[in-house]
């Protein structure tokens, strides 16, 4: 069944790394998995470490190893505003790995409670998502 395209604009903090009209947009809020179509009503959700699946058809769908951030749905169109976004075949496993050992090491040493632990947990759950991501490309 054809969708109606509309705008998509996702940008990290270096920049942006995808504009284009699709006619999907799915991925992870802190609710719940979301898709969002053509004429949506006006939407601002915080995003969880996901796969981010951009779909400009049926058959042809960008992904991106998407980091935490926000989605905003607005006059039919979206912007995705996140920490990072990673085309699944830029995605550096064995780094990112080690970046999870590590976390998890610290987050061992951290006071619970603390905001330090919980950034831990957040990368944690951040490179989990990433590798999901890598696995399943």
């Amino acid at each position: 069944m054809a969708r109606s395209a509309f705008p998509v604009e996702v940008l990290t903090p270096e920049g942006q790394v995808f504009s284009d009209e699709v006619e999907l947009v799915s991925t992870r809020t802190s609710t719940g998995s979301i898709g969002v179509l053509a004429h949506h009503a006006p939407l601002m959700a915080i995003l969880e470490p996901t796969e981010l699946r951009l779909y400009k058809s049926d058959s042809d769908v960008v992904t991106f190893a998407q980091g935490e951030g926000y989605l905003q749905v607005l006059d039919n169109s979206a912007l995705v505003l996140v920490e990072e976004a990673i085309a699944p075949d830029d995605i550096d496993r064995s780094a990112i790995e080690a970046k999870l050992e590590e976390a998890r090491e610290a987050k061992e040493q951290a006071e619970e409670g603390t905001e330090e632990r919980a950034r831990y947990e957040r990368n944690i759950k951040r490179y989990e998502a990433f590798l999901e991501v890598a696995e399943s490309s």
